[in-house]
């Protein structure tokens, strides 16, 4: 994993889930890391362990922002990949969904990714390009597969929320390509993580089902037979922050077992 060392790396949503095993794939591989999010006492912890930089930031706000996107200049002058992590889910039927539910997901989801890729790109256009490279930098947001089929009829802002994800991604691609920065996402599907433990339970409140019952319908129908893990993930963002992903750009990468194929 040599391809990664010395690569400077800031993760959102870095304390648990994807966030997390790709922050330990990308420190295996020797890359700097900050790592960011509200969880302040998690993202200190796994900082602890991977010798890296924690921020507790809400990136909701600016002023988080702009301190978070400062730290890797700060520290070492630069940043080379943005993993745009960090989001939100809800369970409610369409009809019952309130304003500021559909405030709070697609605040997260969609309009704090949009304002992160846009201070961190404000920064890379700036700076010399990478080692070994034709990059200024890369930036790499995470979506889902919700974002092309419209996901669960119960997930009606997130599926919102990660659709614009994607279709944000293909604008940064192409709005950046003249600076030498490549925009990029991540679509997984059912990731066995805090926040399908979380999806879980809320339908299985409105439906009546124990604990798992949801989880096991959903994962039923994968064709490789197994529900994803976030190191299947964090594979995929790994060879994203890479060079071997260097000609890459504006693409919507599923990684999802098989989940949807095709467009």
């Amino acid at each position: 994993m040599a391809q990664r060392d010395g690569r400077i790396v800031l993760i959102t949503g870095a304390a648990r889930g994807i966030g997390a095993a790709t922050a330990r794939r990308l420190a295996a591989g020797g890359a700097r890391l900050v790592l960011a999010d509200v969880d302040g006492v998690g993202v200190e912890k796994l900082a602890a362990e991977l010798d890296g930089v924690a921020v507790r930031a809400d990136v909701r706000s600016a002023g988080d922002v702009a301190r978070m996107v400062d730290e890797p200049y700060r520290r070492w002058g630069r940043l080379d990949v943005l993993f745009n992590n960090a989001g939100v889910i809800r369970v409610q039927p369409l009809l019952e969904v309130t304003e500021p539910e559909w405030d709070r997901v697609l605040g997260i989801n969609l309009k704090a990714v949009f304002f992160v890729l846009q201070a961190a790109a404000r920064r890379m256009k700036e700076q010399p390009p990478m080692a070994g490279s034709e990059l200024r930098g890369k930036l790499i947001q995470t979506a889902s597969i919700a974002g092309y089929r419209g996901g669960s009829p119960l997930l009606a802002p997130y599926n919102a929320s990660k659709a614009g994800v994607i279709s944000l991604t293909r604008t940064a691609a192409q709005v950046l390509a003249p600076d030498k920065i490549t925009s990029n996402c991540v679509c997984p599907g059912a990731v066995d993580t805090a926040m399908w433990e979380q999806i879980d339970r809320e339908i299985g409140a409105l439906h009546g089902w124990a604990p798992r019952e949801a989880w096991k319908k959903r994962i039923a129908g994968i064709p490789l037979g197994r529900p994803e893990t976030p190191d299947d993930v964090a594979g995929v963002v790994a060879f994203l922050a890479g060079p071997d992903s260097d000609y890459m750009t504006g693409q919507a990468i599923k990684v999802d077992g098989g989940m949807v194929m095709g467009d």
